[in-house]
């Protein structure tokens, strides 16, 4: 493991044939340019307001480039495989990018940067429409919901600027309701 002392020429590069676990902290970094478990807790509790313990009985993982997976459970690591449990974040650019997985598994924990759609806005986004939208809120990704039976059900993660929500719903997943 890595200490404080590491720079960036003493850090291995990432595999992206592989998927690795992400180390505890920043200071556990081995890999150039990876996240620790640390900051993406921070970061779905400062978004989102997901309480870090939320995620206590699952890993993170890395495999390729910032592609970030969730995985309820352990495994050795590393390990080459296809796929551990899901896709969870997109780190490795200039704003994270959670997913529609993320959003629906764990969107129901989120306290802050939910929009809450009415019938017809949560139609048009799961058809992948971008809407003009009033929110008083931080601008960029967002958790979409709409109450289904006296709950607030995700429908996934929505990208609002300048006055409209953008659909972030892949379009494989659109759906017309």
């Amino acid at each position: 493991m890595g200490d404080d002392s590491t720079t960036g020429d003493d850090l291995a590069q990432n595999d992206g044939q592989r998927f690795d676990r992400l180390p505890a902290t920043d200071a556990d970094r081995t890999v150039e340019g990876r996240v620790s478990r640390e900051a993406v807790l921070d970061y779905f509790a400062d978004r989102f307001g997901i309480p870090p313990e939320t995620f206590d009985d699952h890993t993170f993982w890395e495999k390729g480039a910032g592609k970030i997976w969730i995985y309820a459970g352990t495994a050795p690591t590393p390990i080459e495989i296809e796929a551990l449990g899901m896709t969870c974040l997109r780190t490795r650019q200039e704003h994270w990018k959670p997913t529609t997985d993320f959003a629906q598994r764990f969107g129901r924990h989120a306290t802050e940067c939910v929009i809450d759609l009415d019938r017809d806005a949560a139609r048009r986004f799961a058809a992948g429409e971008d809407q003009e939208r009033d929110w008083d809120g931080d601008w960029g990704y967002l958790i979409a919901a709409h109450e289904v039976a006296g709950e607030r059900e995700p429908l996934g993660i929505g990208l609002f600027v300048h006055g409209e929500l953008r659909s972030m719903v892949p379009k494989g997943r659109q759906r017309e309701l």
